[in-house]
Order: structure tokens, then sequence, then C-alpha cells
């Protein structure tokens, strides 16, 4: 996921060059294969440490703001009206929801009184989720939360009975197909629509153009698919799982457009971009140390703009009897 939730985090940190400061946790590679951000996709009996810093969410937030898809709105609200309204409002679960960042986006565009239920495997996070909700919808209604922690992979369609919407942000893309799946078909079980928010792409677009952007690009994509996780293939993935549980799907890009104003996210970012494809493939080392340096070094002097492509999903489920 989680949010997923990257672009896409990695779940840990790396090593520094000398002279340079860490990742953030949650914007640099993970230390171990096979561990990932925010959410316990797998029941391991552990009580596994949070993946994802505050610092590194708090930072992308405003980033992720200005990417989201405001075209699928107007389709999300057309579906939402014509769905029967609870007593209490609208009830929104966000899955892998980190510190919020999504509530405090939506909420505030949708009409009427919501409930949002947190789903996260951290209660760290989860603290902050609630700290930070939003108290009114677009037309001053009132907004509650609840939390829960919780397991992506044990989602079911009897947990979202009544929901009014399903959302998360940059999660499909550290799911495997297997989960996607599970969380199409909970959708689809429970009659609710889902906006499913900043999947990574797999393109990228620095200014000035580097010979090393290309391999850098492919092998942080590796990086992505690692364990079976979808990384740049899962919004298609959803898309035809979705489709095949009856929903009608959009897909908008969100690209994150960074530039001078942005330049701390674009540090962290870029630490974290060029870990994980030297991390995949270990060769790239000593050539990446420069190319590292000298983007830093634009960065920097506020010369480096970056396009980070994601990918915005909305899918329509059928409402089914007692649906939200």
């Amino acid at each position: 996921m989680t949010e997923q939730a990257t672009t896409t985090p990695y779940g840990g940190t790396i090593p520094a060059p000398p002279g340079t400061r860490e990742v953030i946790p949650g914007a640099g590679p993970a230390p171990r294969p096979g561990e990932r951000a925010t959410l316990r996709l797998k029941d391991t009996g552990d009580d596994e440490p949070a993946r994802y810093a505050p610092e590194w969410l708090q930072l992308r937030e405003p980033a992720d703001a200005a990417a989201r898809s405001y075209d699928l709105l107007d389709p999300l609200r057309i579906r939402i009206a014509d769905l029967p309204r609870r007593a209490d409002g609208l009830v929104i679960h966000d899955i892998g929801c980190g510190t919020g960042s999504m509530g405090r986006w939506l909420a505030p565009r949708l009409d009427g009184a919501q409930h949002w239920v947190l789903h996260d495997r951290d209660p760290y996070l989860l603290h902050f989720a609630a700290v930070a909700s939003p108290r009114s919808a677009a037309d001053g209604s009132h907004v509650t939360v609840e939390t829960r922690r919780g397991d992506v992979a044990r989602l079911t369609s009897d947990a979202l009975a009544g929901a009014s919407l399903v959302t998360a942000s940059a999660l499909l893309d550290v799911l495997t197909r297997e989960e996607v799946g599970a969380l199409a078909a909970a959708c689809a079980g429970a009659g609710c629509p889902a906006l499913l928010t900043l999947s990574v792409a797999g393109r990228v677009e620095l200014t000035e153009p580097h010979p090393l952007d290309r391999e850098i690009t492919e092998a942080f994509n590796a990086h992505q698919r690692r364990g079976g996780l979808l990384g740049p293939d899962a919004v298609t993935v959803a898309a035809e799982a979705f489709t095949e549980h009856g929903a009608t799907v959009r897909i908008t890009p969100s690209p994150w457009r960074l530039g001078p104003g942005e330049a701390a996210l674009t540090e962290q970012w870029l630490r974290g971009w060029v870990g994980a494809a030297v991390e995949e493939r270990p060769e790239l080392a000593s050539r990446a140390d420069g190319y590292l340096a000298e983007r830093l070094e634009a960065c920097a002097a506020g010369e480096l703009r970056v396009v980070v492509h994601h990918s915005d999903l909305l899918a329509l489920c059928r409402p089914v009897d007692g649906a939200a």
C-alpha cells in the first residue's frame, strides 16, 4: 500500500553516502527483502515496527493533494448521491490510511455527514490520522472518524457492509495480484465504489535528461515488483479485477510535478528512487553515486524539475441490496 503507501514507499532506510543525510523511513528501500510498508499484508504473528515515518508522509502530502485527479470526483459524487443514504451519512473506509491525508483531501470535497473508518496496521500512524482528521464536509456537515488496526488481506465484503465508499492512496502498487483481487471482490460484494489514488505508473521525467535515467527507472520498477508485488502494473491489474466483478472503471493520470518549491520532497524521493534501483542492481552503484550527487546538486540549486507519474482509479461497483 500502503498509503501505501511513493513515489511508492519502500519501507525502511538505507545507508547514506558519506556527508549526506539518511533517507526518511518510507522514502527508501526496505532493509530486508519482502518487507512492506504500513499494512501487515500477511499474518506473520509478530509485532513488526512501523515502516513509514510520519515525517515522510507529511513531506509528500502537499504533492499528493496537488496530484490527485479532480476528474474522478464528479462521477463519484453522482454515484454516492444515487445510493441509499444512511441516517448517519456516508461511511467511508480508508485502507492503509497512514496519517490520514486522503481524508483531509476528500472529506472537504464531499457534501453530507461522513463517518470515516481508518484502517492501518500501524497504531502510531492511526493516532496521527485520528488527531488530524477533518471535522467538516464541503457543506459544513459533521465528519467523524474511528480507527481500526488491521490487515488489508483480510478485508471482506462483510467488513465493508454498509460502506458508501472505499478509498486508498499509494496502496495498489504494494499489493500482489491476489490481494488486489480480494480487494476488488470485497468492494463488489459490498456494492460500494472505490477511489484508489496515486499508484506508481513506472515513468519518471527529469529535467535535464541524463543517460542513466532509463537504467535507474528500469531497476526501480524491477525493485517495485519484488516478491510478487505489482508495482507499476498495479492499476492495470486492478482495473481488470474490478471489471471482472462488473464494475465500471475509470483511470486518470495523477503525476507529482516537483520543482524548486518541493526541493525537500524531491531530495528524499531522489535518494529513495536511486537507492531502490541500486538495491535491485548493485552493479549500478558506482555510476549511481555520481548520478545522485549531480541530481541533488541541481535540486539544491533550484534547477531540477521532476514529473513522477501516477494513476488514480475509480471503480463504480454495482450496488447491492442494503448497500450504503
